[in-house]
């Protein structure tokens, strides 16, 4: 069996690193788009289907802002401009990010990739109808956390790996 010299695995761990992102990231994107496709289609704008009763439910609702509703009552070509440009340098941060994460932090890296599909996914949203389509409605009586989406939870856990590794300072150098 021939072993690969240096440049050649170079390249192997580089093609293979760009494969895992559109995997994750493609199927993150898929999962958000067809779920709030079936969400758009089947539940009217501000319906819910309780789920889990006393916990979870399912609600159409249109988030015009940011995370927590930031700016949501800003006007409409201001949201646009300022979400779709932020929106647009975090895509490109988060790749960033990713293409400089070495293959020795293959968790990491994973994370990046799934906040990178959760930007592009609420990002598709924003571009289509200037604002992102949430159902995922969690609570306990009355306290409710906002509604979000599958885009939110991948944003959220990749985040959350991220943290992990600034907190056990297992970034790379």
């Amino acid at each position: 069996m021939e072993s690969k010299s240096p440049a050649a695995a170079d390249t192997y761990f580089k093609r293979h690193k760009y494969i895992k992102l559109s995997v994750v990231a493609g199927l993150i994107i898929a999962a958000d788009q067809i779920t709030k496709a079936l969400i758009l289609q089947y539940l009217p704008l501000h319906r819910s289907i309780s789920v889990i009763p006393g916990f979870f439910n399912l609600t159409h609702i249109k988030n015009p802002g940011g995370a927590f509703g930031f700016l949501a009552n800003q006007s409409l070509q201001l949201r646009n401009i300022m979400f779709l440009f932020i929106s647009s340098v975090a895509v490109c941060l988060i790749f960033w990010f990713y293409k400089k994460t070495p293959p020795s932090h293959p968790l990491l890296a994973s994370g990046f990739a799934l906040i990178f599909g959760g930007a592009i996914g609420n990002l598709i949203d924003r571009i289509r109808f200037g604002e992102v389509v949430d159902f995922l409605d969690i609570f306990i009586s009355n306290l409710h956390w906002p509604a979000f989406n599958v885009a939110d939870s991948a944003i959220s856990i990749g985040i959350a790996i991220f943290a992990l590794h600034l907190l056990l300072k297992k970034l790379p150098d």
